[in-house]
């Protein structure tokens, strides 16, 4: 399993009537955000692509997904652990293990990505972690000092943890994950949403290494393929304290299950945005079109989705 490690940067686009912030909650200024492409990321990502051999690669590649070619690099800010905020007081949780299987086979580490600029994870101006009720499984609805509900089509996500080099699921891991509404807005950061905590949420791996959550069909704004941030964490107590990050990546969504989400009313804006952006264009997926980050989909508009990700570390 990695090292824990840090990739900190913002998304190259972000929704509208949003707000960049500093670590001490002022207003970022755009010369400060070009900083921000992850160098870091396209890097990981080329040499872990490099292992399949060029005759390998291009087979997969051309049965998945074509490389974007010219991609713009992605900046990186040092990766160092933070400081457990004092009020945390999470119950125990055990250290990461891996569960032995006597099937499992090695798989690719996904890719590092960006945690974007709204991860409330006490990197850019806001901290859920350490709140009491972000340990759940459903995520849905905000907790604390408001309980409304993110309105959208149902969608239940799993994603299962891995060590990458033996394939085995790793028992006990504290997974963070979070994504924008309907509308395209971020609880906490985005304009009219400031006082929400929705669709974010903490769990830790069970004995089969997965974590699953329910949720709605999150957007897509102008910029970015539908997604679904992620931050894996050495157990629950690691992750509420804001500890160190040992994996943060992103789930995509793929394009059949979102046409028809977003054919439904209260999606009207997704279906124009993601009329303008495609898995090779995204600024995060494409690299490679995001084949180790698609996730398997299944359902309809009617009964909703679930959708499930190996996550090799």
């Amino acid at each position: 399993m990695m090292e824990p490690s840090r990739i900190r940067n913002g998304d190259m686009t972000e929704p509208d009537n949003t707000r960049w912030l500093n670590a001490d909650g002022t207003q970022m200024d755009e010369d400060h955000r070009g900083l921000v492409y992850d160098v870091q990321t396209l890097v990981n990502r080329r040499a872990a692509l490099g292992l399949f051999g060029g005759v390998a690669l291009t087979t997969l590649l051309a049965a998945c997904a074509p490389v974007a070619s010219g991609t713009e690099p992605k900046a990186t800010l040092s990766a160092t652990p933070r400081t457990s905020p004092s009020s945390a007081s999470p119950s125990a949780s055990p250290s990461p293990s891996p569960s032995a299987s006597t099937s499992a086979v090695p798989i690719t580490e996904i890719p590092d990505e960006t945690g974007g600029p709204y991860p409330a994870d006490n990197s850019n101006g806001v901290n859920i972690l350490d709140d009491s009720g972000i340990v759940r499984s459903d995520i849905r609805s905000s907790f604390g000092s408001s309980t409304t509900t993110a309105a959208g089509v149902p969608l239940q996500f799993s994603l299962t943890v891995r060590d990458a080099a033996s394939g085995n699921a790793i028992v006990g891991v504290g997974v963070y994950a979070w994504h924008c509404d309907a509308a395209g807005n971020y609880s906490l950061y985005s304009r009219g949403v400031e006082n929400e905590n929705y669709l974010r949420g903490v769990q830790q791996t069970d004995p089969a290494g997965t974590v699953t959550f329910t949720s709605i069909f999150p957007a897509c704004y102008p910029g970015r393929w539908p997604h679904i941030h992620i931050e894996v964490y050495a157990d629950v107590a690691t992750a509420v304290a804001a500890g160190p990050i040992l994996k943060t990546s992103q789930l995509a969504l793929p394009k059949e299950a979102c046409d028809a989400v977003y054919a439904t009313t209260g999606y009207e804006s997704s279906a124009r945005n993601l009329g303008g952006v495609t898995l090779t264009s995204d600024n995060v997926f494409g690299d490679d079109g995001g084949i180790f980050q698609i996730a398997t989909v299944s359902g309809d508009v009617t009964k909703g989705y679930t959708a499930a990700l190996a996550v090799g570390i």
